[in-house]
């Protein structure tokens, strides 16, 4: 089984290769080429496309337009150099989180903590959750990693 993971990965990755969006391209086609984004957004000049697989998915793609609608750059956002990025002195809201991660894969809470807690399910060596702890007002006050632990582990 391992010798025909490596090939198979190897040919995923070249018929994906011919599916990147680059730089330049206009807005009509990265749809045609990636289908309806999931949200599209507009924040200081940027138009953004988001392509997100979250609640199941650990991946979350977003697509930055300048004013003439081509893209200006693309990238994977779910990851600890994006989460690095995140302000935790007071002041980052939820819609900076909307616009940085999009949509967490669900909304938690815990007696020890008085705000929500958005969770988002990436991949680092392992699956992974990454949690946004925001206070009752919105703001960002902690994050933290973890281990997607399975359901149902094995059973001997």
């Amino acid at each position: 089984m391992r010798r025909l993971a490596l090939p198979l990965i190897a040919l995923l990755l070249t018929a994906l290769a011919g599916c990147a969006v680059k730089p330049g391209m206009t807005r009509d086609e990265v749809v045609s080429q990636w289908g309806r984004p999931t949200a599209e957004l507009d924040r200081g000049g940027v138009h953004r496309l988001q392509y997100s697989h979250e609640p199941m998915g650990q991946s979350v793609v977003m697509v930055d337009l300048d004013a003439t609608g081509r893209v200006v750059q693309s990238r994977e956002v779910m990851n600890l150099n994006e989460f690095s990025k995140i302000d935790i002195s007071g002041t980052t809201t939820r819609d900076d989180i909307l616009w940085a991660f999009g949509p967490p894969a669900k909304v938690d809470g815990v007696a020890s903590w008085k705000g929500d807690i958005w969770s988002y399910r990436w991949k680092d060596t392992q699956d992974m959750w990454f949690w946004v702890y925001f206070d009752p007002s919105g703001v960002v006050r902690r994050t933290q990693q973890g281990l997607e632990l399975p359901l149902f582990p094995n059973i001997r």
